[in-house]
């Protein structure tokens, strides 16, 4: 396996910016969540590319196959933890759908990300 900059890796630079979005929509959430919904969903969110970065990083495919299942894992826990926000009416639906759409455009760019490395 060759080596990888992660600056040239669509889906972790995605996911960087996806980051950004989610810290600032987190930013006004009720300060009694500090240590609760708003930790969780920045440390999901923050775990994601990281993982993508541990795989990219590691010597080889089966091993970065694994770490992208594990960033695909946390997406989905993401995406759960969007979700309440909407629905415990921290936030509005026209402010949590963009990010999910986003989340879900991306996890599919893991899934072929994956097929594509585990047919090479």
């Amino acid at each position: 396996m060759k080596a990888r900059r992660l600056q040239d890796l669509q889906i972790w630079k995605r996911w960087m910016n996806l980051v950004k979005r989610i810290y600032i929509i987190t930013q006004d959430l009720p300060t009694e969540e500090k240590f609760g919904l708003i930790s969780q969903i920045r440390r999901c969110a923050v775990s994601i590319p990281s993982n993508i970065a541990e795989g990219a990083g590691r010597n080889n495919v089966k091993e970065f196959i694994q770490f992208l299942g594990v960033a695909s894992g946390s997406a989905y826990e993401l995406e759960t933890q969007l979700i309440l926000l909407f629905e415990l009416e921290f936030k509005k639906e026209i402010e949590v759908a963009p990010l999910i759409n986003e989340l879900s455009e991306i996890q599919k760019m893991i899934y072929s990300f994956k097929t594509k490395l585990n047919n090479s």
